[in-house]
């Protein structure tokens, strides 16, 4: 079962509220000792997480939640979970990258849940006692802006409200779910952009973002969602105009290659979900254009200068 988008944080009775967790979906399935995983693509993740694959567990069940792996602070890092999803070895990171399952619904507990409402599956689920590294999720009634509160204050991805009489529809992106993410929001300046291929073979695949350090331009990723035909048009009409023939950018190896740069004039707003270790922009969704300076476009002391946005 899928949430809906909503723009923010609200009050009723009528609603509970978790923690969004930053990782992988995943249903885990008990029967007679045996442990498997899979995706909500129906793809077998058993071998992949063998600390959840060899818990013993007693009893029959399915249940529903995120794997996750925790920062020194104790916040969900998608970007160390990478270093665990694709290896030929799943054993090897286990205990260098070691990885949490947060349960946060319950689908089968000696018979069907999925036609009980909500309150009635997160009751049953909170009387089971499950081994670590199993942890059961929190939930909060009523009113989102506390949890809402502590979202932004550790810059979590977001929250996620679910209907106390809702059924569990599988498959269904139901409006009786609503995720409120945590975006953030940055200014950047354009450094160029790269190749576009098919239907935008003749504008760009994506723009080159950069923001001004002391002494140079640093690269931050790019940005290739977010755009009309219209705007892909006009931004490469405008792009034409200011072309380099070297890079603004310092020495990055990760620039892909091939790229046209541009004078860095244009500083464009950009929606993402985080930040990664090495200063790169994750899931970066372009906003428009920004009047601000472009000199005003800077990595701080601390980082990028960003503001936080629950649209």
């Amino acid at each position: 079962m899928l949430a809906t988008p909503w723009d923010a944080p609200f009050v009723d009775d009528d609603w509970l509220f978790e923690l969004k967790w930053d990782g992988i979906r995943c249903l885990l399935s008990s029967q007679h000792g045996d442990v498997s995983l899979h995706s909500r693509n129906g793809n077998d993740l058993t071998g992949r997480y063998p600390e959840l694959a060899e818990l013993e567990i007693a009893g029959g069940f399915v249940l529903d939640g995120e794997i996750v792996a925790l920062d020194e602070k104790g916040h969900p890092s998608f970007e160390l979970l990478q270093g665990r999803m694709n290896l030929e070895q799943p054993g090897s990171l286990s205990r260098a990258v070691p990885i949490s399952y947060v349960v946060f619904d319950m689908l089968h507990d000696g018979e069907s849940l999925v036609n009980s409402p909500l309150l009635e599956r997160s009751e049953r689920l909170a009387t089971m006692r499950l081994p670590g590294p199993v942890i059961v999720g929190d939930q909060f009634g009523g009113d989102s802006r506390p949890i809402w509160d502590f979202v932004i204050e550790h810059s979590l991805e977001g929250i996620v409200a679910k209907r106390i009489t809702s059924r569990y529809q599988p498959g269904v992106r139901s409006p009786d779910w609503r995720k409120i993410a945590n975006f953030k929001q940055v200014r950047a300046v354009v450094g160029g952009y790269t190749v576009g291929t098919g239907g935008r073979a003749s504008t760009f695949g994506a723009l080159l973002l950069g923001l001004w350090t002391e002494d140079r331009l640093r690269w931050i990723g790019s940005v290739g969602s977010g755009f009309d035909d219209k705007a892909l048009r006009a931004i490469r009409e405008a792009l034409d105009e200011m072309v380099l023939p070297t890079s603004p950018f310092g020495v990055d190896d990760d620039i892909p290659r091939g790229s046209t740069f541009v004078e860095p004039r244009l500083v464009a707003t950009i929606q993402c979900k985080q930040w990664t270790a090495a200063g790169r922009l994750r899931a970066p969704s372009f906003k428009g254009f920004s009047d601000l300076p472009a000199g005003a476009a800077t990595w701080g002391s601390e980082g990028p200068v960003h503001s936080s946005d629950g649209s």
